[in-house]
């Protein structure tokens, strides 16, 4: 049989340019597919703030943090709470994936030109037992260009596989079937799409100017997951986060729809964990979207004070940044979907980052002056940029200005002037007082404790209602679309299982489409910093593993 390549790519995401450099590597052939323009390439790695999860780095040891494979594996499986039979590949993976962080990961990705900013960031840091969800220690490493620094060695291995004869890129490829013709599944057929010459993260269009039909030896599946299609997401959305919301923003563009994970279904890969997701409570949208719904994630620090859509504080350890899930499973259980920070200008200024390349100019651009330049200033510009414009903010020098803010904004008057001033004057008084019976206030305190937070993470405790502090700002939170947990199940080598748990011959999935590895390497939750570093771990394997098979 005629084989157009030995091996064939769907997704030009990261996981799948991850897959494609190993393959170049083997020096095998490799068509490389994906249904977005050129510009796209990268897929959702390149709007990433590129957060990396590392065991034990030097710039943790740097920082006096203290950490350990063994910690590191205690708050995995603590936080991913594997409890189902499909979940037997999830778990190995897991193992296989701290062993990684905390091995080869860090030394495989500074060989290939990657740097890290010093300051080692802290996410998810539960606030349960030992055993239970969280990252006992700050480990979420920020890459020194972001996203686009990530994808950037990648892509250079991919483009030198294109140089060398070993690579084709067809953008505007969409596959719509996999099918066999010699007993393992050797065929990827589609729709050849009209160019396009949109920016990056701008719908394409759809009309087709024609079909093609491809033939290889394996078929390595790296499209993504169904963040961007609402629809999908509410299909899948577990019983016990509540109902599913009828409002939400987009932290991904639209053609992150889950079209292939059916028709890899379709072809007889077993999908698993499909109800597990990762979807943000802290979203805002953007002022100047890139997509349709395009909205951000703040990553706050622990100071501001949260609150549900009437006003009433969230229940302890929903403080910010210490539980995405748990936090979004008490908010559906309100009645609504919606939720507020209000904090001042200092807490915003030293606490609030938003998550994105786009959103960090300094660190993407590799600029130490304009970090310098952000640490400096009273509030980061991206961030006075949705103060100015967001439509989710509120920022008045009084708190009845606020409240009458707040309730014009929803067009309800849920929020009461005078409850939510005793509320904020019961935790001043507790700010007031080295002693304190106030969860949040610990946690802040603690968080100082940590000299990364304290530089530039945590702000000085101090009075929310103190007028030297202000002006005073709530901010409207949004349920955002994010990742997808579940995926299709492979074995360690990325190999795709049927439902009897037998290999699906000559097809291989990674990246998100694979649940990050296994089909859900994270369970229920995520640790933060995992996402980027799954595609690649899966990537890679998928790779290596296609390149022996058809060697």
């Amino acid at each position: 049989m005629a084989y157009d390549a030995d091996v064939i790519v769907i997704g030009a995401g990261l996981a799948g340019l991850a897959a494609t450099a190993e393959l170049v590597d083997a020096g095998r052939k490799v068509i490389l597919l994906d249904q977005e323009p050129e510009q796209s390439i990268g897929g959702q790695a390149h709007w990433s703030f590129g957060g990396l999860f590392f065991v034990d780095s030097p710039e943790q040891r740097r920082m006096r943090i203290k950490d350990s494979h063994a910690l590191a594996l205690q708050d995995w499986m603590g936080t991913a709470g594997f409890d189902r039979q499909e979940d037997h590949w999830p778990r190995k993976w897991a193992e296989a994936y701290v062993d990684f962080a905390a091995g080869e990961k860090r030394s495989w990705l500074h060989k290939q030109g990657v740097r890290w900013f010093p300051v080692v960031g802290w996410a998810e840091r539960g606030g349960y037992d030992a055993n239970g969800h969280g990252n006992s220690v700050p480990r979420f490493h920020i890459t020194w260009g972001t996203g686009p620094g990530l994808v950037a060695p990648f892509e250079r291995r991919v483009r030198a596989g294109v140089a060398r004869g070993l690579v084709q890129l067809k953008f505007r490829h969409r596959v719509t079937g996999l099918s066999r013709s010699a007993g393992a599944v050797d065929t990827v057929s589609g729709e050849v799409l009209e160019p396009s010459d949109i920016l990056r993260g701008q719908a394409s269009g759809r009309a087709v100017s024609g079909a093609f039909e491809f033939k290889a030896q394996a078929v390595i599946v790296t499209s993504g997951g169904i963040g961007g299609n609402h629809d999908l997401v509410r299909a899948n959305w577990p019983e016990r986060l509540g109902a599913p919301p009828e409002r939400m923003i987009s932290g991904v563009p639209a053609h992150v729809d889950g079209e292939m994970l059916g028709i890899a279904e379709g072809a007889g890969a077993r999908l698993i964990n499909r109800d597990r997701m990762w979807h943000y409570t802290e979203g805002i949208q953007n002022w100047n979207p890139i997509w349709e719904k395009h909205g951000i994630r703040i990553l706050p620090g622990p100071s501001s004070l949260w609150l549900d859509a009437r006003g009433k504080r969230l229940p302890v350890p929903l403080f910010p940044g210490f539980d995405t899930l748990g936090t979004l499973e008490h908010i559906m259980k309100t009645g609504y979907d919606y939720t507020w920070f209000v904090l001042d200008q200092k807490i915003i200024g030293k606490e609030f980052a938003l998550s994105g390349s786009e959103q960090n100019p300094d660190l993407t651009g590799k600029s130490v002056k304009g970090v310098f330049q952000r640490a400096r200033a009273d509030v980061p510009a991206p961030v006075q940029a949705f103060m100015d414009k967001g439509v989710d903010f509120v920022v008045e020098k009084d708190l009845g200005a606020l409240v009458r803010g707040m309730n014009a904004l929803t067009k309800e008057s849920l929020i009461d002037e005078g409850e939510l001033r005793r509320e904020i004057t019961a935790r001043d008084r507790e700010i007031a007082n080295p002693f304190t019976k106030d969860l949040q206030v610990t946690a802040i305190r603690g968080a100082r404790a940590y000299l990364g937070d304290k530089l530039i993470r945590t702000a000085t405790p101090h009075r929310i209602l103190d007028p030297k502090a202000g002006p005073l700002i709530a901010v409207r939170l949004n349920i955002l679309t994010r990742k997808t947990l579940g995926g299709l199940e492979t074995d360690l080598s990325s190999q795709v299982l049927t439902e009897g748990g037998d290999p699906l011959s000559g097809v291989y999935a990674a990246g998100e489409a694979a649940g990050f590895g296994g089909g859900g390497v994270h369970g229920y939750r995520s640790l933060e910093g995992t996402f980027l570093g799954g595609c690649l771990f899966s990537g890679r394997a998928a790779g290596r593993a296609a390149a022996k098979d058809v060697g």
